[in-house]
């Protein structure tokens, strides 16, 4: 634009000396050049002062673009630093997300063994109640006791007491294709058992039998101290149709009817909450006799059939477990199913009683080449 403008300047100029040269002699050109050199000396200095302006604003222009510059450098700075950061932040993340995968690991594989442990501890724990398990049907029995009739007296209140003493005998449960064999004197199974390998014959063919040492299981033996109320009953089923103290009051009354079998009440404990009680008599001898009525009336809004029954105090003592290895019964293992149960079973006696096989007497024998469904707990003789 300011090129424009000078030459624009030079022109007029050179017109204007052209003009007077050229001996202009009418005033009329003469003012109208006047005219157009003051119209271009007022775009000269318009001209000049858009130049002026522009220079200023280029001069703007360039101090905000070195400035926008800066910002961009300090902003491409920042970037690279915030790219740096992230760059280790992600680093750190990704060792603490497999730090952490590792500690799941180890915690699932800490999980597992506690896991299998804790399935070892049961299934032992299993074996142990199975072992220590105590289960007998003992069928009813009557029993009739005679004593010589003395008057009750109130010194006569203790309790009926009783010592059980139970104990479990010793046994090993055969597995399918294993025997017992128990033999009258300890150093024949002694001689047996230093054997690696027996060949009985069976008819045709030979049975290579090993026997073994055996360790019977665990048994227990232990008391039971059994005390029975002679002058406490137990009351249950009781239904809560009254208060508390006026129940008690009732109870009272209603056990204290000879005509029913009752006797004179000395106290009365009743839970609301449970339905129970308990009734102590004076008299001995009173809650023996309804304790095994099982059931008795009593009084309340309406006649009430309650449950009734002796109460029992008992104790668990000399307990004791205890384990050991016959010396004269040994295991015979790895017993083919062949032939006959009974067949097999006397091939392997008459093998075992020979002294030319290191054998004698044999006092039991019991095979188990079925299955171990079909064989029960042997009790061996120690």
């Amino acid at each position: 634009m300011l090129g424009v403008c000078q030459v624009c300047h030079m022109h007029s100029t050179r017109r204007i000396h052209d003009k007077m040269h050229l001996g202009l002699e009418e005033d009329g050109d003469f003012e109208e050049a006047k005219k157009e050199l003051e119209t271009w000396k007022a775009k000269t200095e318009k001209a000049d002062d858009a130049k002026s302006r522009l220079i200023v604003e280029k001069l703007e222009e360039d101090e905000a673009k070195e400035k926008a510059k800066q910002e961009m450098m300090a902003l491409v700075q920042k970037q690279e630093e915030c790219r740096k950061e992230f760059s280790q932040s992600l680093i750190a993340v990704k060792d603490k997300i497999q730090e952490l995968a590792n500690h799941k690991q180890h915690l699932l594989d800490k999980l597992k063994r506690c896991q299998a442990e804790l399935d070892d501890k049961r299934a032992e724990s299993t074996k142990l109640m199975q072992k220590f398990k105590i289960f007998a049907q003992i069928p009813d029995t009557e029993v009739k006791f005679s004593t010589q009739h003395k008057e009750e007296s109130d010194d006569d209140g203790q309790p009926i007491r009783g010592v059980f003493t139970i104990t479990q005998k010793a046994s090993v449960l055969l597995q399918g294709g294993q025997a017992l064999i128990t033999f009258e004197e300890e150093k024949v199974a002694s001689q047996i058992l230093k054997i690696a390998k027996c060949s009985v014959s069976c008819d045709n063919m030979c049975l290579d039998v090993k026997p073994r040492r055996i360790t019977m299981d665990p048994a227990v033996k232990f008391e039971v101290h059994l005390d029975v109320s002679r002058k406490e009953l137990k009351v249950s089923n009781v239904p809560s149709s009254m208060p508390e103290v006026r129940m008690k009051d009732r109870l009272e009354l209603s056990f204290s009817k000879p005509s029913r079998g009752g006797g004179e009440v000395e106290r009365v404990d009743y839970d609301k909450n449970t339905g129970t009680g308990q009734i102590t008599f004076l008299h001995p001898g009173v809650a023996q006799s309804l304790g095994q009525q099982g059931r008795y009336r009593v009084d309340l809004d309406s006649e009430v059939n309650v449950q009734v029954g002796p109460i029992y105090k008992y104790q668990l003592r000399k307990f004791q477990t205890y384990c050991g290895t016959p010396k004269r019964t040994i295991l015979l293992d790895d017993i083919k199913d062949i032939e006959d149960v009974e067949d097999l079973q006397d091939h392997l006696e008459i093998h075992f009683q020979k002294p030319s096989n290191c054998g004698g007497s044999v006092r039991g024998f019991c095979c188990g080449t079925l299955s171990v469904d079909h064989i029960p707990h042997y009790f061996a003789d120690r």
